[in-house]
């Protein structure tokens, strides 16, 4: 199946374009949304920018759209994102959020397209152990109890595992972040054939909550 893959730079999103490329579907596109507003309820937003320099990563055009960010209508630029590209099916990295599934299989069935979610209701420690075998991934953003400014910049790995399943013990934080506790940006997976080198970056910490924001980077 020919798929276009809602791309944020992030974990889920960049697991899903492998798993369908292990699958044998071809992924044809990136697309992104650029929300306005940080807060998007639809969209990851931390490094957005970035996603250009993955697109060059794995040799796949992006699309990219920008959006106000306000509730329900960034559907309407989502839609008008894929209204034009020739494919099958839109690969999203949906674990639990029925808000975000349910809006974009609404738009691919609006579009007579197939929603390909192949993430969805696995379990988010399994997940979360099978991407750090395959991808280089870091934290860039975090909004929950018990995460401070030491978790940006974080690499995935068994102990970053360990201490998110601690922190979902006593703060109830979804292991994979799926409730907007924490951001992810990918520096390498399998499917790319250089990886992202971050040149320059900055910690914003606000008090509860912060973001590692990449200032430069290159692929190598």
């Amino acid at each position: 199946m020919k798929l276009a893959a809602l791309i944020s730079g992030g974990k889920d999103s960049s697991f899903a374009i492998y798993k369908a490329l292990q699958e044998g579907h071809v992924v044809t596109n990136l697309v992104t949304i650029k929300p306005a507003n940080e807060d998007s309820y639809m969209f990851h937003s931390a490094n957005i920018h970035l996603t250009s320099l993955i697109s060059q990563a794995c040799g796949i055009p992006l699309t990219s759209q920008i959006s106000s960010g306000e509730k329900e209508k960034e559907l309407d630029d989502l839609k008008k994102a894929l209204s034009h590209l020739k494919v099958e099916g839109v690969a999203v990295g949906a674990i639990e959020s029925e808000y975000q599934a349910s809006r974009v299989r609404h738009i691919c069935n609006e579009l007579g397209l197939i929603m390909y979610a192949p993430l969805w209701h696995k379990d988010p420690e399994s997940l979360l152990f099978e991407m750090i075998e395959c991808m280089d991934i870091i934290m860039v953003k975090v909004a929950a109890g018990g995460m401070d400014e030491s978790w940006l910049g974080r690499r995935f790995d068994k102990k970053m595992i360990a201490d998110l399943k601690e922190l979902n013990r006593k703060y109830r934080v979804h292991l994979a972040g799926e409730g907007g506790e924490y951001e992810t940006l990918v520096l390498n997976a399998p499917y790319y054939s250089k990886k992202i080198k971050l040149i320059e970056t900055k910690k914003i910490w606000m008090g509860d909550h912060g973001v590692l924001k990449v200032i430069d980077a290159e692929l190598v």
